[in-house]
């Protein structure tokens, strides 16, 4: 039998020439192209992390910049590359996979704390350098790590709008989403939107400092607040977009050409006044609030979902933080009516599972099945229920 040290499934990169498995990505060119870029402007490392502008937990294909520089399709992890080294952090569920499919151009960091990052980039850049990152893709929270992590080493923290890895990936970038954005049926809603809307208005009005604007964006934020869905990330009904909610007006930044008629028709009911909502480009939302935030306003947004870009847009004299937005807070309170979906929900799910039970006692004997297949016939069970919209995450039916 073959030595555990003889494993072909994960890369060698102590032979030479080094072994990669086919599972590997070889990221030579992308690497080579990245650093010209970063040259170009003058900045000695880059950290690239796997969220989305809005710190969504899962990602579409587009916002999947760690997984194309670096091969490695896990969900969670950080990168850093430099002139001659590159590193990719992430947590030991991952670490077979990131040796499965990492090449030798890229050191495995079996950790991911950003004291770690930190010190890494302070052996790999000299003093003076620049370590430069996305802001709008990173937690204001994160962006603080790695501002102490580098304080007084003279090394600078340089945010740079421009995506280097989109501008790299050009083409091959996979477009932005297409599919239809809708309404939810009202039967499926604890509350019209214009009863979120109003209730939401009240906290504003309620509170010691008076915001004037709560900024949105987290992406089920937006979509629980309108009554709204969509499939831009696969396993979640969201769609791209921020909201920006006044005591008098409603800007939802969208593509707007997506909305359904239903979905449009019910937005704009109200218009002229207080409950009609404004449509305006996904893109225009920074150069709006910019705008917004030129005048005597108070903005009130949640930090855990807002990313760095956004809130340095707003001067801190006019800011209102809290962990969470009021919508996040009130979507997570389900009343009567929601809960009693939330019921139904899972008894037509529970009638799925035991039916996948039932099929697995009779199928496993006769050896006729194996965790793919199990995963393949209970999404099919479900999808067999009324009002079924897929799963929430790739099914993981069954072991051994």
């Amino acid at each position: 039998p073959q030595a555990a040290s003889a494993r072909t499934d994960i890369r060698d990169c102590s032979t030479d020439p080094p072994y990669l498995p086919p599972t590997a990505t070889n990221t030579t060119a992308r690497l080579a192209a990245l650093r010209a870029t970063m040259r170009a402007h003058g900045v000695h490392a880059y950290i690239v992390p796997s969220t989305d502008a809005h710190m969504s937990e899962y990602i579409a294909q587009r916002d999947s910049r760690l997984g194309w520089l670096t091969g490695f399709t896990g969900s969670a992890g950080t990168g850093v590359v430099t002139q001659d080294k590159a590193a990719l952090w992430t947590d030991s569920r991952y670490w077979t996979q990131a040796e499965r499919q990492l090449d030798c151009n890229w050191e495995l960091q079996r950790t991911i704390s950003v004291k770690s990052i930190g010190l890494w980039i302070l052996e790999a850049v000299p003093v003076r350098g620049n370590i430069s990152l996305d802001p709008f893709l990173f937690s204001i929270d994160s962006w603080n790590s790695y501002s102490q992590a580098l304080h007084s080493s003279g090394r600078t923290l340089l945010p740079i709008e421009t995506n280097l890895v989109d501008q790299v990936w050009g083409d091959e970038r996979p477009p932005p989403a297409t599919s239809q954005i809708y309404s939810l049926p009202a039967e499926f809603t604890g509350s019209s939107w214009q009863e979120k809307v109003a209730g939401i208005r009240q906290e504003m009005e309620q509170h010691v400092r008076r915001p004037t604007a709560v900024l949105l964006s987290g992406l089920e934020e937006t979509a629980w607040l309108f009554n709204l869905r969509g499939d831009d990330i696969p396993y979640n009904p969201v769609f791209y977009s921020y909201t920006l909610l006044t005591n008098t007006t409603i800007s939802l930044f969208v593509d707007e050409a997506r909305l359904a008629p239903g979905a449009r028709q019910s937005l704009q009911a109200g218009c002229p006044g207080p409950l009609c909502v404004e449509l305006q480009e996904y893109g225009q939302a920074r150069a709006h609030l910019h705008q917004y935030t030129q005048g005597n306003v108070t903005v009130w947004l949640g930090t855990e979902y807002t990313t760095y870009g956004l809130y340095g847009i707003i001067p801190q004299e006019k800011l209102l933080e809290d962990s969470y937005s009021p919508v996040m807070l009130a979507k997570a309170v389900k009343n009567t009516k929601e809960q009693e979906l939330l019921r139904a929900a899972h008894v037509r799910d529970a009638v799925a599972v035991i039916q996948y039970l039932l099929w697995l006692e009779k199928m496993v004997p006769q050896g006729k099945v194996d965790e793919f297949s199990g995963a393949q016939h209970i999404d099919m069970l479900r999808r067999a229920q009324e009002h079924s919209r897929g799963p929430s995450f790739q099914s993981i039916s069954a072991s051994g």
